[in-house]
Protein backbone atom coordinates (compact mmCIF):
# COMPACT_ATOMS: atom_id res chain seq x y z
CA UNK A 1 0.00 0.00 0.00
CA UNK A 2 1.89 3.53 -0.89
CA UNK A 3 1.12 6.49 1.63
CA UNK A 4 -1.52 6.68 4.48
CA UNK A 5 -3.70 8.74 2.50
CA UNK A 6 -4.20 6.28 0.11
CA UNK A 7 -7.71 4.99 0.58
CA UNK A 8 -8.89 1.88 -1.17
CA UNK A 9 -12.38 -0.09 -1.64
CA UNK A 10 -11.90 -3.94 -0.58
CA UNK A 11 -13.71 -6.73 0.95
CA UNK A 12 -14.17 -7.60 4.37
CA UNK A 13 -11.63 -8.53 6.32
CA UNK A 14 -11.51 -12.43 5.95
CA UNK A 15 -11.78 -13.68 9.39
CA UNK A 16 -12.69 -10.43 11.06
CA UNK A 17 -16.14 -10.46 13.63
CA UNK A 18 -17.67 -8.13 11.29
CA UNK A 19 -17.37 -10.85 8.30
CA UNK A 20 -19.41 -12.59 10.14
CA UNK A 21 -22.06 -10.27 10.48
CA UNK A 22 -22.05 -10.56 6.45
CA UNK A 23 -25.30 -12.95 5.82
CA UNK A 24 -28.52 -12.02 4.88
CA UNK A 25 -26.76 -8.39 4.75
CA UNK A 26 -28.51 -6.06 2.09
CA UNK A 27 -25.27 -3.42 2.34
CA UNK A 28 -21.74 -3.95 2.64
CA UNK A 29 -18.67 -1.95 2.27
CA UNK A 30 -14.81 -1.95 3.28
CA UNK A 31 -12.30 0.21 2.83
CA UNK A 32 -8.73 0.53 3.84
CA UNK A 33 -5.71 2.93 4.11
CA UNK A 34 -2.57 2.13 6.33
CA UNK A 35 -2.26 2.05 9.86
CA UNK A 36 -0.32 5.54 10.84
CA UNK A 37 -0.87 4.16 14.47
CA UNK A 38 -0.08 -0.04 14.48
CA UNK A 39 0.63 -0.05 18.28
CA UNK A 40 -2.64 1.55 19.09
CA UNK A 41 -6.03 -0.77 19.82
CA UNK A 42 -8.57 -0.50 17.00
CA UNK A 43 -11.72 1.45 19.70
CA UNK A 44 -8.49 3.95 20.58
CA UNK A 45 -7.93 4.10 16.54
CA UNK A 46 -11.19 4.97 16.06
CA UNK A 47 -11.73 7.70 18.75
CA UNK A 48 -8.80 9.71 17.12
CA UNK A 49 -10.26 9.15 14.17
CA UNK A 50 -13.66 10.13 14.90
CA UNK A 51 -12.36 13.76 16.97
CA UNK A 52 -10.88 14.97 13.59
CA UNK A 53 -14.62 14.20 11.81
CA UNK A 54 -14.81 17.30 9.50
CA UNK A 55 -16.99 20.28 10.06
CA UNK A 56 -19.46 19.13 6.39
CA UNK A 57 -19.44 15.72 7.81
CA UNK A 58 -20.90 16.91 11.39
CA UNK A 59 -23.32 19.49 8.89
CA UNK A 60 -24.64 16.60 6.97
CA UNK A 61 -25.19 14.39 10.16
CA UNK A 62 -27.41 17.10 11.66
CA UNK A 63 -29.09 17.72 8.43
CA UNK A 64 -29.75 13.69 8.49
CA UNK A 65 -31.13 14.00 11.99
CA UNK A 66 -33.59 17.07 11.07
CA UNK A 67 -34.76 14.89 8.25
CA UNK A 68 -35.27 11.38 9.84
CA UNK A 69 -37.27 12.71 12.93
CA UNK A 70 -39.77 13.63 10.06
CA UNK A 71 -40.48 10.26 8.94
CA UNK A 72 -40.35 8.71 12.77
CA UNK A 73 -36.75 7.25 12.90
CA UNK A 74 -33.75 7.82 15.50
CA UNK A 75 -31.78 11.23 15.58
CA UNK A 76 -28.92 9.65 16.53
CA UNK A 77 -26.59 12.62 16.95
CA UNK A 78 -22.77 12.42 15.88
CA UNK A 79 -20.09 10.33 15.32
CA UNK A 80 -18.06 11.60 18.11
CA UNK A 81 -20.62 12.69 20.60
CA UNK A 82 -19.80 11.88 24.49
CA UNK A 83 -16.35 10.01 23.65
CA UNK A 84 -13.73 10.36 25.89
CA UNK A 85 -10.37 10.65 24.96
CA UNK A 86 -8.76 7.32 25.47
CA UNK A 87 -10.14 3.79 25.61
CA UNK A 88 -9.73 3.70 29.31
CA UNK A 89 -13.53 2.02 30.74
CA UNK A 90 -15.06 1.26 27.57
CA UNK A 91 -16.50 -1.87 27.55
CA UNK A 92 -19.25 -3.88 25.38
CA UNK A 93 -22.50 -2.24 25.41
CA UNK A 94 -21.15 1.11 26.38
CA UNK A 95 -21.93 4.29 23.47
CA UNK A 96 -19.47 5.52 21.62
CA UNK A 97 -20.74 8.57 19.84
CA UNK A 98 -23.86 7.00 18.77
CA UNK A 99 -22.91 3.45 18.47
CA UNK A 100 -23.18 0.39 20.93
CA UNK A 101 -20.23 -1.41 21.10
CA UNK A 102 -20.81 -5.04 20.11
CA UNK A 103 -17.19 -6.61 20.11
CA UNK A 104 -14.03 -4.96 21.69
CA UNK A 105 -10.88 -6.65 21.17
CA UNK A 106 -7.14 -4.88 20.61
CA UNK A 107 -7.71 -5.60 16.57
CA UNK A 108 -10.98 -4.81 16.07
CA UNK A 109 -14.07 -3.17 17.17
CA UNK A 110 -17.40 -3.51 16.17
CA UNK A 111 -20.12 -0.84 16.96
CA UNK A 112 -23.66 -0.82 15.83
CA UNK A 113 -27.18 1.32 15.74
CA UNK A 114 -30.57 -0.26 15.13
CA UNK A 115 -33.71 1.18 14.16
CA UNK A 116 -36.53 0.33 12.81
CA UNK A 117 -35.88 0.23 9.06
CA UNK A 118 -32.41 -1.27 9.61
CA UNK A 119 -29.27 -2.25 11.74
CA UNK A 120 -26.14 -0.75 10.77
CA UNK A 121 -22.92 -2.49 12.07
CA UNK A 122 -18.99 -0.61 11.47
CA UNK A 123 -16.06 -2.00 12.05
CA UNK A 124 -12.61 -0.67 12.84
CA UNK A 125 -9.83 -3.52 12.37
CA UNK A 126 -6.40 -3.25 12.02
CA UNK A 127 -3.74 -5.80 10.65
CA UNK A 128 -0.48 -6.59 8.77
CA UNK A 129 -0.70 -6.81 5.08
CA UNK A 130 2.45 -7.61 3.03
CA UNK A 131 4.58 -6.19 5.70
CA UNK A 132 2.59 -2.96 6.39
CA UNK A 133 -0.35 -2.30 8.94
CA UNK A 134 -3.83 -1.70 7.16
CA UNK A 135 -6.69 -0.18 8.84
CA UNK A 136 -10.23 -1.39 7.50
CA UNK A 137 -13.57 0.56 7.90
CA UNK A 138 -16.47 -2.22 7.08
CA UNK A 139 -20.28 -1.71 7.21
CA UNK A 140 -22.41 -3.96 7.57
CA UNK A 141 -26.20 -3.26 7.01
CA UNK A 142 -29.42 -5.47 7.59
CA UNK A 143 -32.44 -3.86 6.16
CA UNK A 144 -36.05 -4.27 7.69
CA UNK A 145 -38.21 -2.78 5.04
CA UNK A 146 -38.88 -0.61 1.93
CA UNK A 147 -38.27 2.62 4.11
CA UNK A 148 -34.84 0.82 4.88
CA UNK A 149 -34.28 0.37 1.23
CA UNK A 150 -34.90 4.39 -0.09
CA UNK A 151 -32.85 5.39 3.41
CA UNK A 152 -30.12 3.20 2.39
CA UNK A 153 -30.15 4.37 -1.74
CA UNK A 154 -29.71 8.25 -0.28
CA UNK A 155 -27.22 7.60 2.15
CA UNK A 156 -24.95 5.24 0.71
CA UNK A 157 -23.27 7.89 -1.67
CA UNK A 158 -22.57 10.10 1.40
CA UNK A 159 -21.42 7.39 3.27
CA UNK A 160 -18.51 6.17 1.19
CA UNK A 161 -17.43 9.66 1.01
CA UNK A 162 -17.48 10.04 4.90
CA UNK A 163 -15.80 6.81 5.21
CA UNK A 164 -12.99 7.44 2.56
CA UNK A 165 -12.57 10.76 4.34
CA UNK A 166 -11.84 9.65 7.79
CA UNK A 167 -9.77 7.27 6.56
CA UNK A 168 -7.71 9.69 4.74
CA UNK A 169 -7.65 12.07 7.79
CA UNK A 170 -6.61 9.11 10.71
CA UNK A 171 -3.06 10.17 10.03
CA UNK A 172 -2.77 13.18 12.66
CA UNK A 173 -0.25 14.79 10.38
CA UNK A 174 -2.91 14.97 7.55
CA UNK A 175 -1.98 18.96 6.25
CA UNK A 176 -5.17 18.89 4.07
CA UNK A 177 -8.98 18.64 4.80
CA UNK A 178 -10.69 16.51 2.45
CA UNK A 179 -13.62 18.00 0.95
CA UNK A 180 -16.87 16.86 -0.84
CA UNK A 181 -15.74 18.74 -3.80
CA UNK A 182 -11.87 17.55 -3.41
CA UNK A 183 -12.48 13.94 -1.98
CA UNK A 184 -9.29 11.70 -1.11
CA UNK A 185 -8.89 9.22 -4.19
CA UNK A 186 -9.01 5.41 -4.61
Amino acid sequence: MSPARTVRATALPQGSVIASRLPGAQFADCFEAADPTPDSSALQTWLDMVKQTPGWTRALMALRNRLVRMVGLKAVGQLHDGTRQTEAGYRVGDLVGFFEIRHLGEREVVMGVDDRHLNVQVSLHKRMQDGQAVLALSSVVHIHNALGHTYMAVIAPFHRRIVRTLLARVDAGAPAAASPQNPPRA
